[in-house]
């Protein structure tokens, strides 16, 4: 573990890891701030909206994240992955456009005149989000390997974003101007993540041509329709996923108040401040697994069960920390009207040990071209959520929606495998391969 951790802080994951880590730092400040300053009920209020947000995120995202980085690297030449690339952007695009719409219109008939306030800075979020489809060519630069100016520049433009939320919750602007603030972050870092994938394709005859360009002439309905089709079962997935990630929340809204949801917000963010680092890490070595399938199965399941150690030693240490320590460490960062929390970060934080090991799972079916399981784990998972939210909350209160949260997690992210004969078969034969050169045939399903 301690040999790991070492090689990860001299390698090149440091830069993306740091950047993650910023973030998602800084989201956790911020909301410990308007915990501390503003109660419960302001908690509940944000984290409400922040929810909706995510709820968008996969909506217009579209599936396309890894299938785009795949398809552009096997691409037949330099022109045709481009070509692919900007289509995916365009579709996001116009995806993130037509859902931020209809979000808004969602969020402003569902929720209560309480939230009346907040909608502008809502519709600044919402908009702000369309930016995201730029993410694509992070993830080229990332598979091209050239991702620390990239990330450096995020991290500046974090610090920034953060300095200005903690300037406006000095000053008493609320929380809807944090939600302008988001917004206006996440457009930044879209510009950035365009400009500097310009940079990286200049011309090498004509240095003012740009063929990085977005324009419509890029655009191909051939490569658009196949891209879709490909990803329809990781969009709907995606969506699915987010659904039984973050209904519990809006679950505790309806079915007890506002203040509860906050508790539970606050508390459970503890808990989802560890995921930044799966979730950096596998990004970070998707590539790696992607250039290793194509070599040899058998190198490429030593590989996947190399990370998968890292990943489950890494969760199962936070786990076990933040288990021993939730108690004096609820009420010294929130404040004694959060005790009721304490219980809740007991149970949520061991959902992060499959948490860990589904970002690894998760890009395995894409590699193996089995989308649609990912799409019947993930919907699968999500009615169990729900339908455990309306059983144990009612009885248990908050620490139910915790209890919920684990459960589903658990089939979601991990035990889906074995009622899968694939994956069983695959799994059977990560654990059996031999790094001594003993051949493991790939199964041809």
């Amino acid at each position: 573990m301690v040999k790991f951790l070492v090689k990860v802080a001299k390698a090149k994951a440091v830069a993306l890891l740091g950047e993650r880590l910023v973030k998602l730092a800084a989201g956790a400040l911020i909301t410990i701030i308007v915990a501390r300053i503003l109660g419960p009920e302001a908690t509940g209020y944000y984290s409400i909206v922040m929810t909706w947000s995510a709820f968008l995120a996969p909506l217009a995202n579209l599936g396309l994240n890894n299938l785009v980085q795949k398809s552009v690297q096997s691409a037949p030449d330099l022109r045709t992955g481009q070509q692919i690339l900007f289509t995916a952007t365009w579709l996001r695009l116009i995806a993130g456009f037509v859902f931020a719409a209809l979000m808004f219109i969602g969020f402003s008939w569902y929720l209560p005149s309480e939230f009346e306030p907040y909608q502008l800075g809502a519709a600044v979020l919402f908009v702000g989000q369309l930016f995201n489809a730029f993410i694509l060519f992070e993830y080229h630069q990332n598979y091209l390997g050239h991702f620390r100016t990239l990330a450096y520049s995020k991290l500046a433009l974090g610090i920034l974003g953060l300095i200005a939320k903690l300037a406006v919750l000095w000053y008493g602007m609320g929380i809807g101007a944090l939600f302008w603030i988001v917004g206006l972050e996440f457009a930044a870092v879209g510009v950035l993540q365009y400009q500097i994938y310009k940079g990286h394709n200049k011309s090498p005859t004509n240095s003012t041509e740009q063929h990085g360009r977005l324009t419509p002439a890029w655009f191909n309905w051939q490569h658009g329709k196949e891209l879709l089709r490909r990803s329809s079962w990781l969009w709907v997935s995606g969506i699915l996923s987010v659904v039984y990630l973050r209904i519990d929340l809006i679950m505790i809204e309806r079915l007890i108040d506002i203040e509860a949801a906050g508790v539970y917000a606050a508390v459970s963010r503890i808990s989802e401040l560890w995921y930044v680092i799966p979730a950096t890490l596998a990004v970070r070595y998707y590539p790696e697994l992607l250039k290793s399938h194509q070599s040899s199965w058998s190198g490429y399941l030593l590989l996947l069960r190399k990370y998968c150690g890292y990943f489950f030693a890494m969760a199962l240490t936070i786990a076990v920390v933040i288990f021993i320590v939730a108690p004096p460490l609820v009420p010294l960062i929130f404040g004694d009207k959060f005790n009721a929390g304490i219980s809740v970060l007991q149970i949520h934080i061991w959902a992060g040990v499959f948490i860990f090991i589904r970002y690894l799972i998760g890009q395995h079916l894409i590699i193996t071209d089995q989308e649609p399981l990912s799409l019947a784990s993930h919907g699968i998972g999500a009615v169990l959520n729900v339908l455990l939210n309306w059983w144990l909350i009612p009885i248990m209160g908050i620490d139910g929606a915790a209890w919920a949260t684990l459960i589903s997690y658990a089939y979601a992210s991990f035990f889906f495998i074995f009622f899968s004969r694939r994956t069983r078969h695959q799994l059977w034969q990560l654990m059996k391969v031999k790094a001594s050169g003993v051949v493991v045939e790939k199964e041809t399903v």
